[in-house]
Order: structure tokens, then sequence, then C-alpha cells
């Protein structure tokens, strides 16, 4: 079973800034996507931001410009940092790896943090 790790939630004013990361255990073969969803209270799992191991990123339309996504590949690490914070932004963001544990796995399977609250307030 493969914990995806994450820290970095809280409460913040709007127009604030929070930084997300998320850790993948060291002992994984290979992560091709990692990224940031988030879900808000009665609506469903949405994209914030995935960048491959290339570093090709792509960002949901609500949040270009004001949030960022890197990745530390030696370190199977992943941030998401968020500027300029709205209401609007307040939900539960969950880190997804797109991985292959072990070099003889065939396919790439998809794995989840817990969850991290981010709660921005007007």
């Amino acid at each position: 079973q493969v914990q995806l790790v994450e820290s970095g939630g809280g409460l913040v004013q709007a127009g604030g800034s929070l930084r997300l990361s998320c850790a993948a255990p060291g002992s994984i073969f290979s992560i091709n996507t990692m990224g940031w969803y988030r879900q808000a209270p009665g609506k469903e799992r949405e994209l914030v931001a995935a960048v491959t191991s290339g570093g090709s990123a792509n960002y949901a339309d609500s949040v270009k410009g004001r949030f960022t996504i890197s990745r530390d590949n030696a370190k199977n690490m992943v941030f998401l940092q968020m500027s300029g914070l709205k209401p609007e932004d307040t939900a539960v963001y969950y880190c997804h790896a797109r991985l292959k544990i072990y070099a003889a796995s065939r396919l790439y399977g998809d794995y989840w943090g817990q969850g991290t609250q981010v709660t921005v307030s007007s």
C-alpha cells in the first residue's frame, strides 16, 4: 500500500497564500503524473493542477495565474503554491500520483493522499 503524505493546509484570509506539500515513499519505482485535486462540500472532486515527470503542468482555469505546481523528482514530492486565495478555493485538497510501485508492475496505478483542509475566510 502506498501512502501519500500531505501537509500545509490551514486557515487563511482572502488574498493570502499557502503552500501544500506531498511526499510519496522513496522506494517507488516510477512516478508519472503528480497533482492536486480538491473537493468542496456538496461538490465533486476536481483537478486543480498536475505535473508530469518531465515538468509539463496543467491547471484548472479557476486557478491559473494564482497557483503554481512544482515537483522534486529526486524526493518524490509535489508542491502547490497558492496565492491570491479566494473563499471559493475552500476545500479539502488531495494529492494524487500515478505510479508504479515495482519495476515488474505492468501498469501504473492511481494513489491518493488523505486530504488536507484549506479554508479561506472573506
